[in-house]
């Protein structure tokens, strides 16, 4: 996830003076103070490590975070700097917490523009009482509104980012998939284009997970893996096929009564669906969380930000047989093109890797 807003003081200072008419201006403030409140509270790892006064189970993490480091760095051949290797306590339980919004009728998420980073699908607040004010605010505008508590988010390499203790507690395998995720986001950014961007860096936190149970995991482990990806590939079908229904409904010439009347039983008949699953694998209880909160466009559509592209990015991969450096040279390239020519790019080459899919499955 990236934070809009993240530049150098001295440059965001500097653009900040001509913009003091500027509406965003209070929403600026607030950016730069959160981010150089998190800066304030770093503290290099190494020096935690060696220090005997903190907690041992945090001085195991923080060492297994920097093994990660090593290895996204080495094998995945991402950033090579400073950043996860200081650590910052916050003190809550998430850095910021994210608005999305969509129309009543739409799955098009609301975007923001911002300096340097463009247009994003949505607005990060570092305090959850301001980001449920400006919820309240669209929803009173008529949006369906999703908030959403964000445990780390990338500067795109304008400062070192810190692990922080909104996800210290992960899991291996969830602190591989974060790191290697935001790591990602200093590689490529396309201003205008967030999914692009959030496919891409799950793409590569995809592989660089796959990577390191090879390397390191045990067979144990390894199965887990194979089983989450399989829940989470259902999930995401399951979420695209409901959305693809609305869609449909959406575009069609019901009136918006009669829309409104369907949209409400398809995400009832998803609702259940979930609950029919569940019933069958007990890990599909992962969700129960997401399920748990109100259905709406908004909520659906930050699946798609996530996910929509991860196919088209597996088969650029493949095409380099697994070699990251040629892969990142291919998505650099695509970054290049104009929103309409990159996206062409990926349909075609998420159709292939579908077709790839099909015929290794066909084989096996």
């Amino acid at each position: 996830m990236q934070f809009p807003n993240i530049v150098k003081l001295t440059l965001l200072i500097s653009q900040l003076w001509g913009l003091t008419a500027c509406a965003n201006l209070p929403y600026y403030a607030q950016a730069i103070s959160g981010h150089f409140d998190v800066v304030h509270r770093s503290q290099p790892i190494e020096r935690l490590i060696a220090n005997p006064e903190v907690d041992p189970q945090l001085k195991q993490s923080l060492t297994k975070v920097m093994q990660l480091r090593e290895f996204a760095s080495r094998e995945l051949k991402l950033p090579d700097n400073l950043s996860y290797t200081s650590y910052a306590d916050l003190q809550r339980p998430y850095v910021v917490w994210n608005v999305f919004a969509s129309p009543e009728l739409s799955l098009q998420l609301k975007e923001w523009c911002f300096v340097q980073v463009g247009c994003v699908n949505y607005r990060g607040f570092f305090s959850q009482v301001q980001a449920e004010r400006y919820a309240e605010e669209l929803r009173n505008e008529g949006y369906d509104v999703h908030v959403g508590g964000i445990r780390a988010y990338s500067t795109l390499g304008w400062f070192s980012d810190p692990v922080l203790n909104t996800f210290i507690g992960y899991s291996e395998t969830n602190l591989a998939r974060l790191i290697f995720h935001e790591l990602a986001h200093q590689v490529v950014y396309v201003p205008n284009d967030s999914v692009f961007n959030e496919s891409f860096a799950t793409a590569v936190e995809h592989e660089g997970v796959r990577r390191w149970f090879e390397h390191h995991g045990t067979a144990s482990q390894q199965t887990a893996l194979t089983s989450r990806q399989d829940r989470e590939a259902l999930f995401v079908e399951l979420v695209f096929r409901h959305r693809e229904r609305l869609r449909a409904v959406f575009g069609s010439n019901a009136s918006d009564d009669e829309k409104l009347a369907q949209k409400a039983r398809i995400f009832e008949e998803m609702r259940a669906e979930f609950l029919h699953l569940r019933a069958q694998r007990a890990d599909f209880g992962a969700y129960d969380q997401w399920f748990d909160q109100p259905l709406n466009n908004a909520r659906l559509a930050t699946v798609s930000i996530y996910t929509e592209w991860v196919p088209a990015f597996q088969a650029i991969l493949e095409h380099n047989g697994q070699d990251m450096m040629r892969f990142f040279a291919d998505v650099i390239q695509l970054s290049k093109l104009s929103r309409e020519e990159r996206h062409v790019a990926l349909q075609k080459a998420a159709a292939s890797h579908q077709q790839w899919t099909m015929v290794k499955r066909g084989s096996d």
